[in-house]
């Protein structure tokens, strides 16, 4: 349905109360676990999901009643089972992977370490990179003291801002492939913006891990002396068939990018988009299961592999995707009604959505309307990377950079978390992450504004 029709017969200021199951959602999550009297309710996983799947109800409801339109909500939902699929294999292959060796925890050596995996989240995914690369992390720095802020700036870095340069990157710039901008395109046109941000990250978590460090206890320092010596052995992988399997994975995403999807749009009319997607989960599903079957249980015990933190990200997320449906609607017939002229304002507006919204179809909504507002067919991204190349550069650095911003703006960062309390890292909470967020990254982005946009 026409999102313009939707905030018609919406009407203005009520329109507005379509956004309650989304942010109350937010603040369910951000709220409950750190309220005395709610804290151990909110910890059986069965009242996350009612609480998830009662938003989600709500939203959808808010959006059907007055519209009838059902193929949204089915559009939506395909598009979790996608994100969720892809989530959930990279997280089973990469529990199947074990590196141990030449890693402790010195300030030195976790920068080099999020700088690899800056540079790797633009060709394994953001989710590929995190679930490889954060339980290696984890154990070279087990003997730490202080140690959230590393996982905090992995997730700034991994988790998110490193997956800029190719549309395996990140699930927006995957969208954009698949309308038409070319593979290499965020390479070439996106790679300053890149380098200079992750270069900036990178010194400040330099500076702050080099601080924490130099107050630590000397006990501390002892025990990574022992961490040290042991990781004089050579990097050592175990697992290598979960290797083939995750390049698996990413072969499948470009496959269904290149191959299934363009030749099934010309065979199956307006059901190849769907096939195309129901293929690429029945393949990533596959893999995922072969990992499982053939990964030893010894390389599961190594790496404390459990399904809890992929049963997590799919619950609140199921009340995410459902619960924003009528607000995405109303967003993007409220964005026809503005006039954005600038790339700044695509940059600041997709971002802040991508914040806290999915951010895939987040990005998809402004490009769309960017294309549409210089008479451009949003179904073909391609011209507006080719005629209007900053509103889009715009596009893709506020949808993949600030999904860092919060907890809940990229898949990889709930799971990342998750991960980290399983290890007994004492993680900020939704709020004290976005005070990190807030004096790290919107600095930094101030100054993206200025210089490139």
């Amino acid at each position: 349905m026409d999102s313009m029709v939707y905030w018609k017969q919406m009407g203005g200021g009520a329109a507005a109360l379509h956004f309650a199951p989304f942010f109350l959602l937010l603040f369910f999550i951000a709220v409950l676990p750190f309220i005395p009297f709610t804290s151990r309710w909110w910890e059986h996983m069965g009242n996350k999901f009612l609480v998830a799947a009662a938003c989600a109800l709500a939203g959808i409801f808010l959006y059907v009643r007055p519209t009838g339109d059902f193929s949204r909500v089915l559009d939506t939902y395909l598009d979790y089972l996608a994100f969720l699929v892809l989530l959930g294999s990279l997280f089973t292959v990469s529990g199947g992977i074990h590196i141990t060796g030449a890693f402790a925890g010195l300030p030195y050596v976790n920068t080099l370490f999020l700088g690899m995996g800056a540079v790797l989240a633009s060709f394994l995914g953001t989710t590929g990179a995190s679930m490889v690369l954060i339980r290696p992390l984890l154990r070279a720095n087990q003997f730490r003291r202080h140690k959230a802020h590393v996982v905090v700036f992995f997730i700034f870095i991994v988790s998110n801002c490193g997956g800029l340069l190719t549309p395996l990157g990140d699930p927006p710039l995957y969208l954009g492939f698949l309308r038409g901008v070319p593979f290499w395109w965020t390479f070439y046109r996106l790679m300053p913006i890149w380098a200079l941000t992750l270069l900036l990250l990178l010194f400040i978590f330099h500076l702050i891990d080099d601080r924490i460090f130099d107050d630590e206890e000397t006990h501390v320092r002892g025990s990574l002396i022992q961490v040290i010596q042991e990781a004089q052995e050579p990097v050592h992988i175990e697992g290598w068939a979960n290797v083939f399997c995750l390049g698996g994975i990413l072969t499948t995403v470009m496959a269904t990018g290149y191959w299934f999807g363009p030749f099934l749009d010309a065979h199956s009319g307006v059901w190849g988009s769907a096939l195309s997607r129901l293929l690429q989960i029945v393949l990533m599903l596959a893999f995922a299961v072969v990992s499982y079957k053939n990964t030893p249980a010894a390389i599961h015990e190594e790496n404390q592999f459990g399904f809890g933190p992929v049963v997590e990200v799919a619950v609140l997320f199921f009340g995410i995707f459902g619960s924003m449906i009528p607000a995405l609607a109303l967003l993007e017939a409220k964005g026809q009604a503005l006039s954005l002229s600038h790339p700044w304002m695509y940059f600041w507006l997709s971002g802040i959505l991508s914040s806290f919204l999915d951010n895939a179809p987040t990005y998809l909504s402004y490009a769309s309307l960017a294309a549409g507002q210089n008479g451009l067919s949003p179904a073909h991204l391609g011209e507006l990377a080719e005629k209007f190349p900053q509103l889009l550069a715009a596009i893709s650095c506020g949808s993949v950079f600030m999904g860092a911003n919060s907890y809940i703006g990229n898949g990889p960062n709930f799971m990342v978390r998750a991960i980290a309390e399983q290890a007994r890292v004492k993680m900020p909470s939704f709020g004290g992450y976005m005070l990190w967020s807030g004096a790290v990254l919107i600095p930094i982005f101030l100054l993206m504004t200025f210089i490139f946009f």
